[in-house]
């Protein structure tokens, strides 16, 4: 089965899942990706720190706006990446239909990604790091389901 739509979850769904909804998105061209946060700050753009670390990559996500994570997301995903365990735990119990489809962004290295919200750059830089490795292996996973 080909990935066709890929749903990036954070909590406020301004840092981390935009920040990985645009590396992926510049990676699977043909592949629907989105973001929206667990208890999301809705209708806010992306954080300042990560526009500007994305911006140093070439990529813009200045037009992004916060949305809440819904079952109508959830349904049309196929591949649905949070951040931690906590958080792939709450949209399991949340939407149980989608428990098969749910994993960490960093599943493969087994590390879950920091929020940097109100943190300084430097910690908006790991976070970063961490989300470039896991969208590059999925990327790359889904690829080679999807060819």
């Amino acid at each position: 089965m080909a990935i066709q739509n890929v749903l990036v979850v954070c909590v406020g769904n301004i840092c981390r899942s935009p920040m990985a909804e645009a590396l992926m998105a510049a990676d699977l061209p043909g592949v629907q990706v989105a973001s929206a946060g667990l208890q999301a700050l809705v209708g806010h753009p992306a954080d300042p720190t990560a526009c500007e670390l994305l911006e140093e990559r070439g990529i813009d996500i200045a037009e992004h706006r916060a949305q809440q994570l819904d079952v109508d997301l959830c349904q049309r995903a196929d591949l649905i990446l949070v951040m931690d365990r906590e958080q792939r735990r709450a949209v399991q119990e949340r939407y149980l239909f989608a428990a098969g489809k749910v994993f960490r962004l960093c599943e493969f290295s087994d590390e879950d990604v920091p929020d940097p919200y109100r943190a300084d750059r430097g910690v908006f830089q790991h976070s970063l790091r961490l989300i470039e490795g896991g969208a590059r292996h999925w990327a790359q996973r889904i690829s080679r389901v999807s060819s």
